[in-house]
């Protein structure tokens, strides 16, 4: 009797990994990079770190980091690259009866709500907050830091422009309304870089306290009365 088991082809080359298998080994490979690159990063100095020395410590070559990571930058800025998009899309949830100070207050203090289980998945968030203080305290990472700032900025100000039914090359609204948001996140990110509360808590709570202080501080006269001479 024909049996197909008689017809089969017989190989010693083992089955591969299914692509589910494959893609999940590609991920725990490159968060091993990316924890070991911080680590290295804020234990080390950013400068003095290698990539070889990223590489061996994950036991993989250098060749292997460059098929995550373009080069130490960008591993530098991995995570807060995640917190920037998580803001962005929550930018893009705010209900449209929203003006753009308040969508953009609500936007920032939900991502801190949220955003510290996304990047528990990817490295202990403590880790990432010393990160972010390393890139305010180094000047390379601090002049790449104003650049990508920039670029999001921009994003926003367009994003709320489209919101506002506005033509953003024409109005100059949204473009402002960003850049005093921005600003305020700006001085609350270098403050909290240099107390000794590195938690996402206490980033949070100052990022708050300097927004609901920013309406007031636009107003037309804010002066004391000793300020007059009076």
């Amino acid at each position: 009797m024909w049996r197909e088991e008689d017809h089969a082809v017989t190989t010693d080359q083992p089955a591969a990994p299914p692509a589910g298998l494959r893609e999940l080994k590609k991920q725990r490979t490159r968060d091993a990079l990316l924890r070991v690159a911080l680590e290295l990063f804020t234990t080390k100095g950013y400068e003095r770190t290698t990539v070889d020395e990223i590489a061996d410590a994950v036991e993989v070559s250098q060749r292997t980091f460059f098929r995550y990571f373009a080069n130490k930058e960008e591993a530098a800025f991995a995570v807060q690259d995640l917190v920037e998009s998580h803001f962005y899309a929550s930018m893009l949830e705010r209900p449209a009866h929203e003006g753009p100070f308040e969508a953009m207050r609500n936007a920032v203090l939900g991502s801190w709500d949220t955003i510290g289980e996304a990047i528990a998945e990817v490295v202990p968030v403590e880790l990432h907050m010393r990160a972010y203080q390393l890139i305010e305290s180094t000047p390379a990472l601090l002049a790449v830091h104003l650049r990508r700032s920039a670029e999001l900025e921009e994003k926003v100000a367009r994003l709320i422009a489209e919101r506002e039914g506005l033509d953003v090359d024409t109005d100059p609204r949204p473009r402002v309304a960003v850049a005093a948001f921005s600003g305020v996140m700006r001085v609350t990110g270098r403050l909290w870089g240099q107390g000794e509360d590195a938690s996402m808590e206490a980033i949070r709570g100052l990022t708050e306290s300097y927004l609901d202080h920013l309406g007031p501080a636009l107003a037309a006269n804010w002066r004391t009365p000793d300020a007059h001479g009076e």
